[in-house]
């Protein structure tokens, strides 16, 4: 199922990344690129939301889908963790802890469907804790102002980070103890 709506939705959520970092090329004053920007990643967001709901409505799901629906998620947080690395809003430690675990994790799932034991490194609630925190936390750092007049978006948006670095490094301890085991086990 290459073409269903929601593999459609997620093939444009990846097209869509360049647009975030683009915005940031614009002769655009700043506040104008950080709402705009801020803007797209939730609506390139939300689509993760809705290709996934879509996928199980229509009854569309397969295993290109959830195979592509998480590339998709790891690019757009990358792409945005550089453009905010870039504007000096995010740590380089907390952008090197997020994007190695990304391709640690994806390394170690890769090698854990390869020798059969895909179901020990399945997504767990501390993954989708920190997906949830960083799905938070950029926006707010892409905005960078004050949100309805009183919310500080740098500050909530900064902290965020940090729990989601905490979360990162956590989920990633949590997956390699879960798959050490099956490791060795292949290897005897």
């Amino acid at each position: 199922m290459f073409l269903t709506i929601p593999t459609l939705l997620t093939w444009a959520r990846i097209a869509s990344i360049p647009l975030i970092v683009g915005v940031y090329y614009l002769p655009w004053d700043m506040p104008a690129k950080n709402l705009v920007a801020a803007v797209m990643f939730v609506l390139f967001a939300a689509t993760d939301w809705l290709d996934g709901w879509l996928a199980r409505k229509l009854n569309q799901t397969s295993a290109f889908g959830a195979f592509l629906d998480p590339v998709a998620d790891k690019i757009l947080i990358c792409a945005s963790l550089l453009v905010l690395l870039e504007q000096g809003r995010v740590d380089a430690v907390v952008a090197l802890i997020i994007i190695g675990r990304e391709i640690a994790i994806s390394a170690l799932r890769e090698w854990m469907a390869h020798i059969g034991a895909s179901r020990s490194v399945a997504v767990h609630m501390l993954g989708k804790l920190k997906t949830v925190a960083q799905m938070v936390a950029i926006p707010f750092l892409l905005y960078d102002g004050r949100l309805l007049g009183w919310i500080d978006t740098r500050f909530w948006g900064t902290w965020l980070m940090y729990v989601a670095a905490v979360l990162t490094i956590w989920s990633m301890v949590y997956y390699l103890r879960k798959a050490i085991p099956e490791i060795r086990a292949k290897a005897r």
